[in-house]
């Protein structure tokens, strides 16, 4: 089994997710999803003013800081070692993993990727 990396946007207001599954978690994968998520909520009319994140590498880098200010988005990261001011993503997460990518046995990463 390898490892995946899902990328998720959040709307915070009708927690609408878009989600997409990568290889890494590195500041331009980071910045092509944003852009594609902003994209995808714009085609449901939902405009991006805000987004908020961890305090990953991805996203204290110089790409994500410019992929926000082209996109005319304020950039916000929770506090240090406290997951719950991102709780809607945190629990997003943990539904995903208990009701899909550890409910059952996979024999492949493409197979969960898959499912």
């Amino acid at each position: 089994m390898g490892y995946a990396f899902i990328h998720t946007v959040i709307d915070d207001h009708s927690r609408v997710a878009y989600a997409e599954f990568h290889d890494d978690e590195t500041a331009a994968t980071a910045a092509g999803v944003l852009h594609r998520a902003v994209q995808w909520f714009a085609d449901r009319g939902v405009t991006v003013e805000r987004v908020i994140s961890d305090n990953g590498s991805a996203y204290r880098s110089h790409v994500w800081r410019d992929t926000c200010e082209a996109l005319a988005i304020k950039p916000k990261r929770t506090r240090p070692y406290r997951p719950q001011t991102n709780g809607k993503i945190e629990r997003f997460h943990r539904t995903m993993a208990d009701g899909w990518a550890y409910a059952r046995y996979y024999t492949s990463e493409s197979e969960r990727r898959d499912a």
